[in-house]
């Protein structure tokens, strides 16, 4: 039995867009918090409901292990909770009640509770932990398994005092400078082996996650940083290849993918991290999100050394007034020359593109499809602008948002504002946009001409005449009609660019 049982919210089964991929990860967030709570001698277990059913299996964890204590611990490394979809957060209501009928108190951490603390103590929950919180997660449980008074000095808690207001610490948000220090993330409490046959069932291999990192230092005015804000921590590259060394001698992992929100900040450190790969020569092929202005020659030709074989960069438009006005802080060549760096080192291009946003017009679209089509990335990611509670952008389109303020699963992709278009013209673009990438390399056989025909005819009437524009971006008005369109040319099937 455990003092703590450990719990999460994201159950593969209730996403369909994620049961079709078949990539689960085991939810490293909540294994670092075990880690944490295992190094001061706390007795923790973890229930993990990625590939089982919560329905069952919980009130099962329950009966054998008798917490005292549980706590629904989302995975911070994990960017679908940052989405707080709403089946997930009924499944953490429904473990909170679960837990509170068996006689246990109940903690919350995660995006979703961040941002909607008291719905979760409405609904189960006794306390929220706001920020970084595997330290105080430690401090608070020490503390109830003690008994007696509470601190009110642990950060980031939150709770509802007797008469249902909310209470809260006086340091609002937890920080965590220890984090780096943790070793590694508990991953013998879970059963990795449901991982292994569901990674090499679909794709042949068996892949699993890693992190190196913690947060991220840009400020892009869509991206929600609820948890480390604008803090960046890095972990030791002994460290991070001792780790790697392990899941590949111990537990046969074939590929890694890096959870950071930012690989290779640090050019000093992807260079060491490569020499200890090396030193180890537990090189395994790995995939990792970054950004195209730190692929610099050194950098790319580290990543090649320590294995990197596919970088997912997030360059959301070709329209550099888009990216200006997502303060994303880059700019559109420094994309096309880190797509050439890393083909010249054979690592796969790969991009995330974002439609939407507002402010994003026909001509800006039609330079993200030629940027895509002059320098052919090997992948894309195409997502919907998402406001997320928090952010500039979410400020500035609230007032905006019905009562839908949550996508259900991650295939929902309504549009939760009013944009230049409506969803259907945005789901079409992205069809048409995902079949041309995929025609240039896996020989697709959709038609793309006819896709992107139906992306043109849909651009003159699916058009949002409320649409949102910031006022710092406005444009005049232009033209409509068919001979607008004439700058993008359709794309047979597996024909060349224009």
């Amino acid at each position: 039995m455990a003092d703590i049982l450990l719990a999460h919210s994201y159950h593969l089964g209730y996403d369909p867009k994620q049961v079709r991929k078949m990539q689960p990860y085991p939810p490293l967030g909540t294994l670092y918090a075990a880690t944490a709570l295992r190094e001061q001698r706390i007795s923790a277990a973890v229930f993990d409901p990625m590939l089982q059913d919560p329905v069952s299996g919980f009130p099962e964890m329950l009966r054998q292990e008798k917490p005292k204590i549980l706590a629904i611990y989302e995975d911070d490394f994990n960017f679908l909770t940052k989405m707080c979809l709403t089946r997930m957060r009924e499944l953490a209501w429904q473990l909170a009640r679960a837990a509170r009928a068996a006689g246990a108190i109940v903690i919350a951490h995660g995006s979703d509770a961040t941002d909607n603390a008291k719905e979760y103590l409405e609904n189960g929950v006794d306390f929220v932990l706001v920020g970084e919180a595997e330290q105080s997660l430690v401090e608070l449980c020490a503390a109830i398994l003690h008994g007696g008074a509470l601190p009110t000095d642990i950060p980031g808690v939150l709770h509802l005092d007797a008469a249902g207001r909310l209470v809260q610490s006086p340091v609002k948000l937890a920080r965590n400078s220890g984090w780096k220090n943790l070793r590694k993330p508990s991953r013998e409490l879970i059963d990795l082996e449901p991982y292994r046959q569901a990674w090499t069932s679909a794709h042949g291999r068996f892949s699993t996650n890693v992190v190196a990192s913690r947060g991220c230092p840009y400020r892009c005015n869509w991206c929600a940083k609820p948890i480390s804000g604008n803090k960046f921590q890095l972990r030791s590259a002994e460290h991070v290849a001792e780790e790697i060394h392990e899941l590949k001698e111990v537990y046969g992992v074939q590929h890694i993918w890096f959870g950071d929100d930012i690989f290779a900040l640090n050019q000093h450190w992807t260079r060491q991290f490569a020499d200890e790969m090396e030193a180890r020569a537990c090189a395994l092929p790995f995939k990792i999100q970054s950004r195209a202005d730190l692929m610099s020659e050194e950098t790319v030709a580290s990543l090649k050394r320590a294995g990197c074989d596919e970088v997912w960069m997030g360059v959301e438009s070709g329209s550099q007034r888009v990216l200006d006005s997502m303060d994303k802080g880059l700019r559109v060549a420094e994309v096309e020359t880190a797509r050439a760096r890393l083909a010249g080192a054979g690592i796969r291009a790969c991009y995330f593109l974002q439609f939407g946003y507002p402010g994003e017009q026909w001509e800006d679209i039609e330079q993200t499809i030629e940027l895509v089509r002059n320098t052919r990335p090997d992948d894309i990611g195409v997502s919907f602008s998402y406001p997320l509670p928090g952010t500039a952008f979410f400020d500035r389109v609230q007032e905006q948002i019905g009562s839908k303020r949550n996508w259900t699963d991650s295939d929902d992709l309504c549009l939760m504002f009013k944009a230049a278009y409506k969803d259907e013209f945005y789901l079409a673009l992205r069809n048409a946009l995902h079949a041309e990438v995929d025609s240039w390399h896996n020989g697709g056989k959709v038609d793309c001409a006819l896709l992107w025909e139906n992306v043109f005819a849909l651009e003159l009437s699916s058009r949002n005449s409320e649409a949102t524009i910031f006022a710092a971006y406005e444009t005049p008005a232009r033209e409509t009609g068919p001979d607008q369109l004439v700058h993008l040319q359709v794309v047979p099937s597996g024909g060349s660019h224009g």
